[in-house]
């Protein structure tokens, strides 16, 4: 078969094309291209796999609910979380999509990952400050930007979140978040590039009858180090691993509560009943064993070691040498 057509070959495809001959197979060819094509946007590249996005649903699962409980607990209040969507989007659509003024923090996530954005909005922020300060829960009808001790006090909550998310992410990846600042305007948070494509996972809250919103913000580049880690795969391994280490560890823990009998044995004579009632102090049995052989170990009736006699701490001891023969045989 050549791989280069002659200039003969060449006019005759020519030829083919423009009498038609060859209409039917370029059809055909038109049609599978089409079947093939994908549409794809450059300026919004999908950087985040299906399965990533869903593994992503699933650690915030965790996090709504371990942090729904948690605020529960903490304002004596029945607070419910849950996720609504798990999408890419770009950076600028996420800052551009936020009412002003709301409550932003910057977290870094780790020494190992990127920067990440904590959102939370104002019907969110008021009624948990609200019952923090002994009232009913209430939004204010004009909304307004924070003062400063109001934001020190989203600012003690905001590290529990971090404390919950933390606790999430923990069968995937480590985290160790941290807060780096806050911001009432998200106009002002430059730090990513607005064409940068990020991960958007939005809950809905409801505190009383107030229901907001909470947006968590994963840039891709902040995640590249934990995306191999965002598998289903990945996941049951290390949720397996886990629960065979616990297993194991138990197990071990049961183990050293078991007594068993260790017997070291000098040797053994053969003697009449006669011989053994006539037996005193300073007598000598000859034992068929000599004086610098190993002694057996034997673990309730099981020979399993080697041992030599000695002394420690002024009593009779045996140290383990080896392995006796039957027992090294039945270990392999």
């Amino acid at each position: 078969m050549k791989d280069v057509l002659s200039q003969s070959e060449i006019d005759s495809l020519v030829s083919a094309l423009d009498t038609g001959e060859i209409e039917s197979g370029e059809q055909e060819l038109s049609l599978e291209a089409e079947q093939e094509v994908k549409k794809y946007d450059f300026r919004r590249p999908s950087k985040f796999s299906k399965e990533q996005i869903r593994t992503l649903q699933i650690i915030h699962d965790n996090f709504a609910r371990s942090f729904g409980n948690y605020l529960s607990a903490y304002l004596r209040n029945v607070v419910q979380i849950k996720v609504v969507s798990v999408s890419q989007v770009s950076y600028g659509e996420f800052i551009n999509s936020l009412p002003v003024p709301t409550l932003m923090a910057v977290l870094n996530l780790s020494p190992n990952l990127g920067t990440a954005v904590l959102e939370s909005n104002l019907q969110f922020v008021f009624p948990m400050i609200d019952l923090l300060c002994g009232g009913t829960g209430q939004v204010p009808s004009n909304l307004r930007e924070l003062t400063e001790i109001e934001q020190t006090v989203m600012q003690r909550v905001y590290y529990k979140v971090l404390d919950n998310l933390k606790y999430a992410w923990e069968d995937f990846y480590e985290l160790e978040p941290t807060i780096d600042t806050l911001e009432t305007n998200p106009q002002y948070n430059q730090a990513l590039s607005s064409n940068e494509t990020v991960a958007l996972i939005t809950l809905s809250t409801n505190i009383g009858d107030s229901q907001g919103f909470i947006n968590m913000c994963y840039p891709f580049i902040s995640l590249e180090s934990a995306i191999p880690h965002l598998s289903a795969q990945h996941w049951f391994k290390n949720v397996s691993s886990k629960e065979q280490g616990e297993e194991k560890g138990h197990l071990t823990s049961r183990l050293k509560e078991v007594e068993v009998t260790l017997s070291a044995v000098l040797g053994e004579a053969v003697i009449s009943v006669d011989e053994f009632v006539e037996l005193q102090v300073g007598d000598v049995l000859p034992l068929g064993r000599k004086v610098d052989s190993q002694l057996d170990l034997y673990v309730g009736n099981k020979l399993k070691f080697k041992v030599q006699p000695g002394t420690l701490n002024k009593k009779n001891s045996v140290q383990i040498t080896s392995w006796a023969e039957e027992a090294e045989d039945n270990h392999g």
